[in-house]
Formats: structure tokens, sequence, C-alpha cells
């Protein structure tokens, strides 16, 4: 399957095509602001003693390419308003795409009957947290190129250089493509917040794919960058970005055509590597395989409503249950370990300034030396934990959506000692170097899991061997988490993350990112995924 049908097979519905020039087109904020005091009112008039409106314009354009050609431009927009409402102390919700004052007045009125309808079998009303109103604010992702006026010839040439590069370097087949995002939101509230915020994103990638002739096998090796909460900068490379290692990486930044020119030798290794030995081995994940783990397993884990066992059908519950916390002692990791959750980091695809429920976006704890001190959690549930105020997690993927609770980003911090990959793996007498991301498996309960990657290289006495392939780690949480033994400074720090966060019912998505620095756990099991038991 090529990039263009995998990747728009992943996509939700993201609204009708538009022409591209449609997307920099903006709706005057005083037009937003009459528009939500329709809801706020018709909703108080009808006995709402809580509102909030999103008005949200979520734009999308993807670029698609194969080879020498350009396969698809699409260019989407979803425009409308969510209007959630407590009514009797229950929730109700309401959502229209017709924005005239008429059709958002019986929304919210529609909300508010809702609301009361579900209070007739609601067992204890919502406590929400107290959260000021901030008036008339704004918060736009610091861009220094907003990606949707670049024109698409320019993108798609780029795409279709990352392809040249890509079959120079011996590639058979190349896929790339260019994925953008712009969410235009609007938030009101009767808490008395007005917050206009212009939200940017784009996850640049493509598969490389080089076949042996002679046996017809094959091997793939994707994009090592990650998308970014970032304009088409991201795009652009610096010299101070790039990082020394076996392949291609950068910090900040990313030269998507020199990542494809050596994506295409490495595929070609990968078809004479030697399958992995099973055993046990000291493992050094780079920030490109680490972050995967670190969203199953520490930041699924650690959300509340998972937690309380409110979200069990997607994904399932958590180990992390409240008994943990309260100890104040649960040993969730090393001392080494200390992973924060934030919506504050430039560059990341969490960041924002204020969340769903209009509350100002903060960093706070999850995980500190080691021991479980904190959660994710939203206005209706901070009482739960004994917090006076949300964490700021609450997030919905379209207008259309009720918000609900959603991972932030969840992070490893670096090393406080100064420490490189070179430094690290000099210590390392039997091990393996993993990088980039493959495919994985985790229980309902977020325990027990198996992680790939997409590169593999034996270390041996200290030094990088030859290329491995058919690998796999396994462990649970808690036994993998304490088995970190080493964490480089953070000169190596770097974000990974993903466009596809899911959950909820129906399902939603997330963007996130998750940083972390390239980090070494000790004696990790590892399978050979080729071989039958």
């Amino acid at each position: 399957m090529g990039v263009s049908s995998a990747l728009l097979s992943r996509l939700p519905a993201m609204g009708h095509p538009v022409p591209p020039d449609a997307h920099l087109q903006q709706v005057d904020v005083a037009i937003k602001k009459q528009l939500a005091d329709v809801a706020l009112n018709a909703a108080r008039a009808k006995g709402a003693t809580y509102t909030d409106v999103r008005l949200g314009r979520y734009n999308n354009q993807y670029v698609i390419t194969r080879e020498d050609k350009v396969e698809n431009v699409v260019n989407t927009e979803s425009y409308g308003m969510g209007i959630r409402v407590i009514a009797n102390g229950c929730w109700g919700f309401s959502a229209t795409d017709k924005l005239d004052k008429d059709s958002i007045a019986k929304a919210a009125e529609l909300a508010v009957a809702i609301a009361k309808e579900n209070s007739r079998i609601q067992t204890e009303p919502v406590q929400l947290a107290p959260q000021k109103g901030y008036g008339e604010v704004s918060w736009k992702t610091p861009i220094e190129k907003n990606a949707f006026e670049v024109p698409i010839k320019e993108k798609a040439d780029l795409l279709l250089a990352v392809n040249a590069a890509a079959m120079k370097g011996g590639a058979s087949y190349v896929n790339s493509f260019l994925f953008l995002v712009n969410e235009q939101k609007y938030f009101a509230s009767t808490d008395g917040s007005y917050i206009d915020q212009d939200i940017h994103r784009i996850w640049p990638s493509f598969t490389v794919t080089k076949v042996d002739a002679k046996s017809g096998k094959f091997e793939t090796r994707d994009a090592l960058g990650s998308p970014r909460g970032m304009g088409y900068e991201y795009l652009i490379p610096r010299a101070e970005d790039k990082i020394q290692s076996v392949t291609t990486l950068y910090r900040d930044r990313y030269d998507m055509i020199e990542d494809a020119g050596l994506a295409a030798k490495q595929a070609a290794e990968k078809l004479v590597a030697k399958s992995v030995e099973a055993g046990k081995y000291d493992l050094v994940l780079d920030p490109t395989n680490l972050y995967l783990t670190i969203h199953e397993s520490s930041g699924h884990p650690t959300e509340l409503d998972r937690v309380l066992g409110y979200e069990a059908n997607f994904a399932g519950t958590s180990f992390l249950t409240l008994d943990k916390w309260e100890s104040k002692k649960f040993n969730y990791g090393s001392k080494l370990v200390n992973i924060v959750a934030d919506k504050l980091q430039p560059g990341s695809l969490g960041a924002v300034g204020y969340d769903d429920e209009g509350v100002a976006t903060k960093e706070w704890d999850i995980i500190k030396d080691g021991v479980l001190v904190n959660y994710q959690t939203i206005r209706d549930q901070a009482h739960i934990i004994g917090l006076k105020e949300s964490q700021g997690c609450c997030y919905a993927d379209s207008w259309s959506d009720v918000q609900f609770q959603r991972m932030p980003n969840i992070s490893l911090k670096p090393g406080n000692d100064p420490l490189t990959p070179t430094d690290m793996i000099k210590n390392v007498e039997k091990g393996i170097y993993i990088v980039g991301d493959g495919s994985y498996s985790i229980d309902q309960q977020r325990y027990n899991f198996q992680f790939s990657g997409q590169l593999f290289y034996e270390i041996v006495n200290g030094k990088i061997g030859s290329m491995l392939k058919d690998v796999a780690y396994q462990s649970n949480t808690q036994e993998f988490w304490n088995s970190c033994s080493a964490i480089c400074d953070k000169s190596d720090y770097r974000l990974g993350g993903t466009f596809f966060d899911g959950k909820g019912q129906p399902p939603q998505i997330n963007s996130v990112s998750h940083g972390a620095a390239t980090t070494r756990f000790n004696g990790v099991n590892v399978i050979n995924t080729a071989r039958k038991i």
C-alpha cells in the first residue's frame, strides 16, 4: 500500500475540500465573540449554570508523492461551533456548522435540554475546579514561516527532491508526504474568558523501500524526522541542529533530503544484516525510538480517566491505580527517571496557550526521582486527587466533538551530568543501539509490552558493530524503567511525537510530543521476531 492510500485511510473526516488560498483567510475576532455570546446567553436563559463555547476552523493540507510523481494534493476545511453546558449538575453538549444566530441559539438550547435529561440518571453532580476568566486574550504558535503560505509547487518540489535523493541512493521505491494542520480556535465561557488561538503543526515523512531482485525480499526505512508544532522553517536545516550519530539526526530542524539518501543505503544494509540472537542486552535507545515507549508506558497509564476506569474500551485502563499514587512511594523507575507533563514546550505538538476548557497551560511532574507523584487531569477530575485547579489537559479534535481528558506532552528529562551518546556506548559491553520507531504491542493495563524500531546496531565492548535485524525488546513498564541506568545530557534532547494519539468512543485523535535524550537500559530481554516459537 502506497503512502497516499495508507495515509488517507488513517485520517478522520476532516472537512470539505477548499482552494489552497482559503486557508489564509482569517475570521474577525469581533465576529467570533458575537457568535460566542449568542450561545452563552441562550444557554443561560434556558437554565445552564455553566457554558463554554468552542468556535473552531480546522484547516488541513496534504501533499503526497511517489518517486517522480505528485500523487495527490488535498486541502480541507471544517468550521463550526461546539457548545458544552452544565444544567441540573450534569453535562450536555451540542454542535452546529450553521453559524447564524438562530442556529447557534437552538444548538445551545439543545445542549441544555440534553444536560437536563442526562441529570435524571446522574448520581453525583459535576464538580468543576475553579477557573478565573482571562478576558480577551490570544495565543499563536511561534512560527517563522507559515507553511500554508508556501506555494504548493515549492512543497511538491521538495518532496520530489527527497524522492530523487532516495532513488539516487539505491532505493527501489519511495513515497513521501507533507501534512499541514492549522487549528483556528476561539473559546468563550461564562467564567469570563474569550480566547483566540492560532495553532500550527507540520509532519514531513517518507518510506523508502529496497528490493533484492534475486530473492524478492525487501526492506524499508521510514523517515526519522518527527512531526512538530512549527512552521515551514522546520524543513530549512541549520548546521547547528545536526547531531553526529550512526544516522542523520537533527534537533530542531530536519534535513529531509539528506535523511532520504541515507535511508536508501540503510534499507539496502538491512537486506544483508544478520538476524539478532535472542537474549539479554543493554539497550541504548535514541529519542526517535524512545518517544513511542514513553507514549505508551508513561503517557497513557497516567491519564486519570484510565486510572479511574472511565476510559477502558479504547486502549485499556492503567496499572497506576490511585493506591500507588497515595502511597507516595510507588517505585515506577530508577532514581534517574524524571517524567514531566507540559503543553508549553516550543516546537512541540501539544504546545498551546490554553486548553479546550480555557485553562492556561503549564508544566508539572508525573514521575519524580523514579516515584509516581501525579497524573493528568481536567476541571471535573481535579477534585478526585485533591487538586485545586485543572492541569489543562482538555482537548477535542473537532468543533463537533465534546472535549475530554487528553495526553499533554509527556517527556523524560535529560541527565544532569555531561554525557553524549558516544560516551554512553563506550561503557556498554553487550548491547544494541536502536533508532526510529517500529511495531509495538502493549497490554490493556499499559504494563507488559514489546517494541521494535527502524535501525538496530550491535554494541560490542564499547563500539558500534554491524547492523542487526528482527529485533524487538520485551519488558513490563516498571521493570523497564527501573533498568534505566544512564541518560544523556540536554545537548542530545530531542522531540518525537505523533499526529494520531487515539482515544474515546467515537474515537478522536490528538497530536502530542515526547522529549528525551539517548537513554540506556540494562539487561532488557530481546527477541528475534523472524524465528518461530
